[in-house]
C-alpha cells in the first residue's frame, strides 16, 4: 500500500517537473513561436562603432533671445537685380509672336482689317492661355491676317510701302514714328497708331500651389509677384508664402511674399520679365518636430513662418506631468545643412524666466524639440520590463518544488 503511494507520488511530481520544463523550453524559444513582426538578426554583421562626437549646449536665456532677434534684424536678404528702379519707368518692349494692330487714318487700304472693333488694349493682364483662345487666322509670320500683324520669329514685320522693318526691342511708340517716316513719302502727314493685340512673345511660368498654373503674359501693365500670384488664382491652403522661389537668369531667389500682405515689405514684390520662373512650394519644409515626453508627438507646420517653443508644447498638448524632466526642453537644429555638426539649445522650464522665454525662442524650419525623461520615469520602465521575467521565474521554481 505504501509502494503505491510513494509511486503514485513519484508520477506526480514527474508530471509536474516534466509540465515545468516544457513551459519553461517554450519560453525560452519565444522569439521563434510567439506571434508578429521580428527581425532575425543572426545574418546581419555590425562592426560599427558607437558614436562619441560630442555637442555643445547653449542654454536658452535672455541674452541668447536678444543675440538672435539681433542677427535676425541684420541678416541681409540677396534680391534679383531688375533692370528698372521703379515700377513708373516699365515700357513695354515688342517680342516676336506679339500680335500688332496698325491704324493708318484716312487709308483703310493700310489699317489692319477690322483693326477698330479689336480691343485697344484694354485687357493687358491676360494671360497666355487667355490670348490663345482669341479668334486669329493661321497666317505665316510678318503676314498680315484678319486680326493683327504678327511679328516673325526674327522680329520683323512687313508694312506695304515700308518693307520689311525690325519691331521686336521696340517700343509701339518707336515703331509708330518708324512707319509714319517710312510712309511720308507717299501720303502727306500720315496719321499712324500701332497698338499690341496679344501679348505673345514675352511670359512668365508660375508653378507650384497656386489654384491656376501656368503661363502669364508681359504686358504693358507692370508685373509684380503679388499680380502673377492673384492672377493664377491666388495660392492653396498648403502654399508656403513665406518661401517663393524666383528663378531668373539660372539664379534661384526666394522671396517672402507674406511681409509684403502682411506687414507692406514691398522690397518683397519683385518686378518679374520675361523668363522668370515663379515656384510656390507647399509648407512640408517649414514645419518642426516634438518629441518624446508630450501627450502627442507630432509634426506641425509654422505659422505664417513663426513658432516659439511655447506654441510648440501647448499645440503637443504639453508636457507629460509624470514622465518629462522639464530641465531638459532640447531644440536640434540645422541637422539637414550640417548633421556632423547641429546646434543644440537647452530650456529649463522650471525657471520663472525660462517660461517667459519659451514664448520669445523663434524656432526654424526642421527644428526637433526634444522633452528628455525623468531619471526616476527611466527606472521604473526598467522595472517594467523585467518584472514580467521575475514573475515567470518565481512561479517556475514555484511549480517545480
Amino acid at each position: 500500500m505504501l509502494m503505491k503511494k510513494l509511486t503514485a507520488n513519484s508520477f506526480a511530481s514527474f508530471r509536474t517537473k516534466l509540465a515545468a520544463s516544457l513551459l519553461l523550453t517554450s519560453f525560452l524559444s519565444a522569439c521563434a513561436t510567439a506571434p508578429g513582426n521580428y527581425l532575425d538578426t543572426s545574418r546581419l554583421k555590425d562592426n560599427d562603432k558607437a558614436p562619441t562626437e560630442t555637442y555643445p549646449v547653449h542654454l536658452i536665456d535672455a541674452s541668447l533671445i536678444m543675440a538672435q532677434a539681433k542677427a535676425a534684424a541684420s541678416k541681409t536678404q540677396v534680391l534679383p537685380p531688375s533692370a528698372l528702379p521703379d515700377a513708373s519707368q516699365y515700357v513695354y518692349h515688342l517680342a516676336p509672336q506679339d500680335i500688332l494692330g496698325i491704324t493708318v487714318w484716312d487709308h483703310p487700304e493700310l489699317t489692319t482689317p477690322q483693326g477698330s472693333t479689336l480691343s485697344s488694349g484694354g485687357n493687358t493682364t491676360q494671360s497666355v492661355a487667355g490670348a490663345l483662345q482669341q479668334p486669329y487666322t493661321a497666317a505665316l509670320p510678318g503676314q498680315a491676317d484678319p486680326y493683327g500683324q504678327t511679328i516673325a520669329a526674327d522680329g520683323t514685320i512687313f508694312f506695304p510701302f515700308v518693307g520689311r522693318i525690325k519691331a521686336a526691342g521696340k517700343t509701339t511708340t518707336e515703331l509708330r514714328d518708324q512707319l509714319a517716316s517710312g510712309l511720308v513719302r507717299y501720303i502727306r502727314n500720315p496719321q499712324v497708331d500701332v497698338r499690341v493685340l496679344s501679348y505673345r512673345g514675352q511670359k512668365v511660368q508660375v508653378t507650384g500651389d497656386v489654384k491656376q498654373p501656368g503661363p502669364l503674359a508681359v504686358s504693358d501693365v507692370p508685373l509684380t509677384l503679388v499680380d502673377a500670384l492673384t492672377r493664377s488664382g491666388g495660392t492653396t491652403d498648403n502654399a508656403d508664402i513665406q518661401r517663393v522661389r524666383l528663378t531668373r537668369n539660372k539664379q534661384l531667389y526666394v522671396l517672402d511674399a507674406n511681409r509684403m500682405l502682411d506687414r507692406g515689405d514691398t522690397s518683397q514684390d519683385v518686378m518679374l520679365q520675361n523668363g522668370d520662373v515663379i515656384n510656390v512650394p507647399d509648407r512640408s519644409d517649414s514645419r518642426i518636430f516634438v518629441m518624446g515626453e508630450v501627450k502627442t508627438p507630432m509634426q506641425m507646420p509654422l505659422i505664417k513662418g513663426e513658432l516659439t517653443i511655447a506654441d510648440a508644447l501647448t499645440q503637443a498638448g504639453g508636457i507629460l506631468n509624470t514622465d518629462a524632466n522639464p530641465r531638459q526642453i532640447f531644440v536640434m537644429r540645422g541637422m539637414r545643412e550640417n548633421p556632423t555638426t547641429p546646434e543644440v539649445f537647452r530650456l529649463d522650464m522650471t525657471q520663472p524666466d525660462s517660461i517667459m522665454l519659451s514664448s520669445q525662442f523663434q524656432l526654424q524650419p526642421m527644428d526637433v524639440v526634444y522633452i528628455g525623461t525623468a531619471a526616476s520615469t527611466t527606472f521604473n520602465r526598467v522595472l517594467q520590463q523585467i518584472l514580467p521575467t521575475v514573475e515567470t521565474a518565481f512561479y517556475l521554481k514555484q511549480l517545480t518544488r
